[in-house]
């Protein structure tokens, strides 16, 4: 008899159980919230931005004008756009520039470059002038210009007689060219001058022309074009889609580009700094975005900076002058030159990337393991005597590498750098299992150095992915300006999901790159766009939980994470369903008495090639769903299911 009411005690549990279930769901998932991991770090939803691309030139900073300071010289062979030998290059309105995207207007020889005290760089352009007509200059194509909208700008001319005058106007299709500005009693040296224009209407493929008239000629020292709405050099609109991101942390300037860069060149007057070639990538680097800006940025956006050392091609000295410039008071050498210009308080920068990929061959100043630990701890030495207060990130690359310098740089580090890249797979649960697949594998590794490299264990040296992300497809925005589609968003949350059931180990995660160049966000000369993946980053940010908490009974090919707040008293379920099939299963909730949903979002599209662009209609997105029953869940092919509970237990 004890035995039949036994079981009608289990029988009455399990309907119980099953009451907020819908019958005939096979599959059983259980969340129990007593089985907590270690916090998430809020920096696992960091970003990455290099000078690469399209990424900070021509994306989040506002100048219109390429090549604006004359890094290549004016000539009459007019060529600047070339190709690349890449399968993938197809960078539609973002092509490579190889030359001068100045064309010459009138004669042309009537245009030189002088090498005899440039404004900026090695040399200016020179335009000998007619008096008889306007029509002797330079001018540049491909300008978008908004109806009704403002823009601004400036101009350094210098002349050598003063009955030269110069004219700036804005040629748009057949139409007669519109004067926007006109420069008499011009100086023998430079001046600068300010213009501004509020285009009548939409303009596809303007010109700027910059031509002059008189007796003489005339130079151009630089020249900049920018929407009035700028912030601070900053576009503006994309700057709101950062704000939407809302991501912790910025690691910059590079990357590949910090091997070979010299911060010095990036700051004091932003018209003055040195035009470079991009040591790393294609292009030309002007130097308008330098630490001054990128830390303004931060602020704009109120994340922390993150900030990559040059230990390619820098010196020890280089890397310590510039600790001491961020972060340094005006009583030092240093901090002085930041006070003098513009900036009286320290940036206070804490965190510090010792180094980029410097185990590859690809970046410059690569150089034996052996002799990069060496350099790696004299580095480190030398920014912790300026600040002893910074943390340090690394170089690691999971194998001889990473063992190599946690094994002998263990006491110069905080935690060591990771990256991951992934390609493409035909088959869509394939290629989205390569991101989770890859941060288990690094996290796995890390697990064994522990066991096995005496003492690291204790010191706890957890890991930065600084840079992740997939990477394949053709270049439609720039340089590495790839596509991405609604299942490489799903990798993507994978991706986040692994690093949950790893929140022990990693401490960072900067997705790379944030805008256009293998980015969550894309932008054309007059639109910006998420890409599917910066939907997600979004949805995973602004609603997901902060504790992970045990989640078990999954079915292929579904992954399930789970994670309550830091009050305990809400849960956030996220669901990724990489299948072409609607699945549906059971939840069984451990260690809550009663619970709610609040509410609940969805990322999905049935084609797992749809993708988002500039100026289209969205196609991936962010959309509220209904949840019928706190213990079952329905998910559609191809999707990210978010679904938040309030608890009581």
């Amino acid at each position: 008899m004890k035995r039949i009411h036994f079981f009608i005690i289990l029988l009455f549990l399990s309907l119980l159980n099953r009451c907020q279930q819908k019958p005939g769901s096979e599959n059983n998932i259980t969340i129990n919230i007593h089985e907590k991991s270690t916090p998430i770090s809020p920096f696992i939803y960091g970003q990455f931005i290099e000078h690469l691309g399209r990424c900070i030139y021509g994306g989040i900073w506002a100048e219109m004008l390429e090549d604006r300071k004359f890094y290549y010289p004016v000539t009459p062979d007019y060529q600047p756009w070339g190709t690349r030998e890449d399968p993938y290059w197809n960078a539609g309105e973002f092509k490579i520039l190889v030359a001068s995207p100045w064309r010459v207007i009138g004669a042309p020889q009537a245009i030189s470059m002088s090498r005899s005290g440039p404004f900026v760089g090695d040399h200016d352009p020179v335009i000998r002038v007619s008096q008889q007509e306007e029509g002797n200059g330079i001018g540049q194509e491909g300008l978008v210009f908004e109806a009704n909208r403002e823009y601004i700008g400036r101009i350094y001319l210098a002349a050598s007689e003063p009955t030269v005058q110069v004219t700036l106007r804005i040629r748009s299709g057949d139409l007669e060219p519109v004067r926007i500005a006109e420069f008499v009693d011009l100086s023998n040296d430079y001046v600068r001058y300010d213009f501004e224009y509020i285009a009548p209407s939409d303009m596809g493929n303007a010109i700027l022309e910059i031509v002059g008239k008189g007796k003489g000629a005339f130079r151009i020292g630089t020249v900049s074009l920018m929407p009035q709405d700028n912030v601070g050099g900053f576009n503006h609109e994309v700057l709101e889609y950062l704000k939407e991101l809302d991501a912790p942390i910025y690691r910059w300037p590079g990357g590949n580009f910090v091997s070979g860069y010299n911060w010095k060149d990036g700051i004091g007057d932003r018209d003055r700094r040195p035009p470079r070639k991009n040591p790393a990538w294609t292009g030309i680097e002007p130097n308008d975005v330098g630490i001054h800006e990128y830390i303004q940025l931060c602020r704009l956006l109120e994340t922390e900076p993150f900030i990559c050392v040059n230990t390619g091609l820098g010196t020890v000295e280089e890397v310590a002058e510039q600790v001491e410039y961020c972060n340094g008071t005006k009583d030092r050498p240093m901090g002085k030159w930041r006070s003098e210009n513009g900036s009286e308080e320290p940036f206070q920068v804490k965190f510090w990337a010792v180094g980029n990929e410097m185990y590859g061959d690809w970046q410059l100043g690569h150089m034996p393991l052996e002799e990069y630990i060496q350099k790696h701890n004299r580095v480190a030495d030398a920014m912790w005597a300026v600040d002893p207060t910074l943390q340090l990130v690394g170089v690691g690359n999971v194998g001889e590498w990473s063992e190599a310098m946690l094994t002998h740089c263990a006491d110069h580090m905080n935690y060591l750098s990771e990256h991951i890249y992934c390609k493409e797979e035909e088959n869509v649960i394939e290629h989205v299992r390569q991101i989770p697949d890859n941060i288990k594998r690094v996290a796995d590794a890390h697990r064994k150095y522990r066991e096995e490299i005496p003492g690291l264990a204790a010191k706890n040296t957890r890991i930065a992915m600084d840079e992740w992300n997939y990477w394949h497809g053709d270049y439609l925005y720039g340089e590495l300006g790839c596509r991405y589609y609604m299942k490489d968003a799903l990798g993507i949350a994978e991706g986040f999901h692994e690093y949950f059931r790893n929140s022990d180990l990693f401490f960072m995660a900067n997705y790379a790159q944030t805008v256009n160049v293998i980015g969550a966000i894309k932008t054309t000369k007059k639109d910006v766009e998420f890409a599917t993946t910066g939907m997600v980053l979004k949805l995973y940010r602004n609603h997901f939980g902060a504790i992970p908490v045990s989640v078990s009974g999954v079915p292929e090919p579904l992954d399930v994470s789970a994670a309550i707040n830091e009050a305990g008293d809400q849960l956030t379920i996220a669901v990724v369903n990489p299948d072409n099939l609607t699945l549906d299963f059971n939840l069984e909730f451990q260690g809550i008495n009663n619970m709610e949903i609040l509410e609940a979002w969805e990322v999905a599209n049935p084609d797992p090639m749809s993708y988002n662009a500039p100026g289209e209609e969205r196609k991936v997105d962010i959309k509220s769903r209904e949840v019928g029953s706190p213990g079952y869940l329905k998910v559609v092919p191809y999707s990210i299911t978010m679904v938040q509970y309030s608890l009581t237990e």
